[in-house]
């Protein structure tokens, strides 16, 4: 995860010194020139905001989206019987799924305690099945 970090905050502080470099107008005695028309003018300026968006869009917004996704294709697979742990760390059986609410039982007591789908962790089944994780 640091490393992750690390790389995305190199990209984005590289990315901010290009775009930086490009706004600024550079004046001597002689007279003002813009960095921008050195660079090729706001065309070049156009491509590093477009690269930005890129670097943005792979680095932060992709990945996002990929695991809410798989947590959400998580929680409409769980059925009956599974044993499941909450955003909350409370651990149990499902007993019975409707459409927004999931009941499970906790414990050797049998306290029935009823969530809606969104706060359901994981499924101890699928990490069992999974290796890896």
């Amino acid at each position: 995860m640091k490393k992750r970090m690390t790389k995305l905050l190199s990209s984005l502080s590289l990315t901010l010194a290009l775009l930086l470099a490009l706004t600024v107008n550079v004046s001597a005695e002689t007279g003002a020139v813009s960095a921008a028309s050195m660079f090729g003018g706001t065309g070049s300026m156009i491509i590093m905001v477009v690269v930005m968006i890129g670097v943005f869009y792979f680095l932060l917004i992709r990945p996002e989206n990929k695991k809410r996704k798989k947590a959400e294709e998580m929680r409409n697979s769980l059925s009956v019987g599974d044993k499941i742990t909450t955003i909350g760390g409370i651990v149990g059986k499902i007993v019975h799924i409707g459409n927004d609410l999931i009941t499970f039982e906790t414990g050797e007591d049998r306290v029935r305690i009823q969530v809606t789908k969104w706060a359901i962790s994981t499924n101890e089944i699928q990490k069992n099945e999974d290796p890896n994780k």
